[in-house]
């Protein structure tokens, strides 16, 4: 029988750590989050895990299951979450919910186009109207 745990990676390794467990043959899911970032001065669409420093792992319970202990010596990994020294177990629903709204997402779309008239709503401008050029401020 298996079942859905988590891992703790280390800082910004996710991705890494998420490659190398897959390598190693352990089903892993990796829930990613679209974010506008601002990059070299350009506004971008970047994927970011949704979760930071953790990933989702399928381990089997069972006596003819791959072993565990590679995990804590692969690239990326912190360790498993435990709870005393219970490995802390994941419903297998969330992880459904959490893979549907994966797949559903939508890309992020910027919420103006240059020449969009706008109406500040809040601050010390607030009641101004103006016109929207960029989303660099400067």
């Amino acid at each position: 029988m298996s079942h859905w745990y988590l891992v703790h990676t280390k800082v910004r390794q996710e991705q890494v750590a998420l490659t190398q467990l897959e390598r190693q043959g352990y089903p892993c899911f990796l829930p990613l989050l679209n974010a506008e970032k601002l990059r070299r001065g350009k506004l971008q669409v970047v994927q970011e895990p949704l979760f930071p420093r953790y990933l989702f792992i399928r381990l089997d319970t069972g006596t003819q299951s791959q072993s565990w202990a590679p995990i804590r010596s692969t690239v990326g990994v912190s360790r498993l979450v435990m709870f005393g020294q219970t490995p802390g177990r994941v419903g297998d629903e969330l992880i459904a919910q959490l893979q549907a709204q994966h797949t559903a997402q939508t890309p992020v779309q910027a919420l103006f186009q240059p020449g969009d008239a706008v109406t500040i709503t809040q601050g010390p401008f607030a009641g101004i109207e103006a016109v929207y050029h960029m989303a660099n401020g400067e």
